[in-house]
């Protein structure tokens, strides 16, 4: 729905904005963060829609870390991020961030700032993740680690609320969006959004320089069977082989519990 060309706020059936809801009616001071428990996330997060750039950069760090912290995914995660995802829409969120001629110190738009949470979550609990922990806590792992199984239903939802910003008139924006979209499209029920997502992936690599948006959208044209070789750069090649280098010396450093030594190693 929308306004004056501007999506209108999302209601429930008595007239309350949609995060609103879900903002009053969590228990937040039930749930684990990295700090022990919610009961300051109401606060914070009502804060990322203050009209006040600085206040909503301020309240993105007390909120959105302390349900992140350490690559985790605690119980209060879901929430935050079905919370996170339902202002993305909202006026105020990008209040002040996207004017130029706005005083004051230069700061990444609250907007991009959380749909490169988004992004950071979904790759926390992606496919790959849940590998390494079957291999490392046994096949239960994601049975077992049910915060990371929520987040990962709830990546329809999340998407949904992702993808209007493919198309945003700033590249910043654009960008972060496609890099979130990416792990989220992991989804069995999202498949049919990777073609899209392929041609936004395309056009990132066509315009921006930065090594972790070009990394993402590389990886993902590959796995989805893309052949990307004519818009990969010289320092893509380089940052891949440097990549590559890496793992092969961490595997072997895994498979030899010694480090290299003949002996115990003298510490």
């Amino acid at each position: 729905m929308t306004e004056n060309g501007r999506p209108t706020a999302r209601l429930a059936l008595d007239g309350t904005p949609h995060h609103r809801r879900l903002l009053d009616g969590t228990d937040w001071a039930s749930l684990t963060t990295g700090r022990g428990t919610g009961e300051f996330l109401p606060e914070a997060l009502a804060r990322l829609l203050d009209p006040d750039p600085a206040v909503r950069a301020d309240a993105a760090t007390d909120a959105l870390g302390e349900v992140t912290h350490q690559n985790t995914i605690y119980e209060a995660t879901v929430p935050v991020a079905r919370y996170v995802a339902a202002i993305l829409d909202q006026p105020h969120l990008t209040a002040g961030d996207f004017d130029p001629d706005a005083a004051g110190p230069s700061r990444r738009p609250t907007l991009v700032r959380l749909l490169e949470w988004l992004g950071d979550t979904a790759c926390d609990a992606d496919d790959e993740c849940v590998a390494i922990g079957e291999r490392r806590h046994g096949e239960r792992f994601l049975h077992e680690y049910e915060e990371m199984r929520a987040f990962r239903d709830l990546r329809p939802v999340i998407l949904g609320a992702v993808r209007p910003f493919l198309g945003h008139e700033r590249a910043d924006v654009r960008d972060a969006a496609l890099v979130a979209a990416v792990p989220l499209a992991e989804h069995p029920l999202l498949g049919g959004h990777r073609s899209e997502l392929a041609d936004h992936a395309r056009r990132l690599l066509a315009t921006s320089t930065d090594r972790h948006n070009r990394d993402r959208a590389l990886d993902a044209l590959r796995a989805w069977g893309h052949d990307p070789g004519d818009l990969e750069t010289a320092a893509d090649v380089a940052a891949r082989e440097r990549y590559a280098h890496s793992e092969a010396e961490r595997d072997l450093r895994a498979a030899d519990p010694t480090g290299g030594y003949d002996d115990d190693p003298p510490f």
